[in-house]
């Protein structure tokens, strides 16, 4: 397994991406940081989400900044409905701008996909566990939201699945887990803690303090991904604890619920 994510910064403006995505040449991505951006409070700087505490004005100048960065054009980019549930939606150039520029009928898709150059897809993140996919020989990519309730639904799992249905052979797939909270502060109890060992086994628990468990969501997301036919050489694990980097990342957690919103873009080139 690879670890790590590149940091490319441009003026204030940082952003991360992933290397083995890059080698390809086959796609334009990026996950975003907090920095670079226009908003100003608790979403300082660069939020890119309608559903915080920011105006529609500086959500859609967040975008262009971070777009023209990566030489994607803002106006195809394509939002994700993410509901935390398991929902894949394959994307094509119907579906240009739908969330940032006109209105969205795509419901229910904590994941997209998509084998159709220029479309650029949107998730969305502040502790959350972005997944990417890209099958550089079949030329699908695909970029998945896996919030705690999505890993317990496998929405990983899913993705392959979607891509295999159009083509892609697993062996081929690479696969990377973005920044996102970490097993130094996932926290549950009770039944969630259950729900996760009783699924994936005790090795996913990373300890337990009293009554609270701290559960290990990278760990998770690897073993749903090799389960699921990626090679564990082809995954690119970032490591990187948004709530620990709350300097870097927003966090729903860590910023008690008052914050902006991460974002990861993929489109095919």
């Amino acid at each position: 397994m690879n670890k790590g994510f590149k940091l490319v910064k441009k003026g204030e403006l940082e952003y991360l991406t992933v290397p083995s995505f890059e080698e390809t040449g086959l796609v334009r991505h990026c996950f975003t940081t907090r920095l670079g951006g226009v908003s100003t409070g608790e979403a300082a700087s660069l939020n890119l989400s309608y559903k915080r505490n920011d105006s529609p004005e500086n959500v859609r100048e967040n975008f262009r900044i971070i777009c023209e960065a990566i030489g994607v054009d803002h106006n195809k980019i394509v939002f994700s409905d993410q509901t935390h549930k398991k929902g894949i939606y394959i994307a094509t150039t119907d579906d240009l701008g739908k969330g940032l520029h006109r209105e969205s009928d795509i419901s229910d898709a904590d994941g997209l996909v998509t084998q159709q150059k220029d479309v650029p897809l949107c998730t969305f993140y502040a502790d959350c566990v972005p997944l990417f996919f890209l099958d550089p020989v079949k030329k699908i990519t695909s970029a998945v939201h896996s919030g705690w309730k999505s890993t317990l639904l496998e929405i990983g799992k899913e993705a392959v699945s979607v891509m295999k249905d159009m083509g892609s052979n697993p062996d081929d797939i690479l696969a990377a887990i973005g920044p996102s909270i970490g097993p130094c502060h996932f926290e549950v109890r009770g039944d969630v803690a259950e729900q996760f060992t009783d699924k994936f086994g005790m090795e996913i628990l990373d300890r337990t303090v009293g009554d609270k468990s701290f559960i290990n969501l990278w760990k998770t997301n690897v073993n749903i991904l090799i389960a699921s036919g990626i090679r564990e050489r082809n995954i690119t694990l970032a490591e990187e604890c948004t709530y620990c980097n709350r300097d870097r990342f927003y966090s729903y957690r860590g910023d008690d619920h008052k914050t902006g919103s991460l974002c990861g873009i993929i489109q095919l080139v």
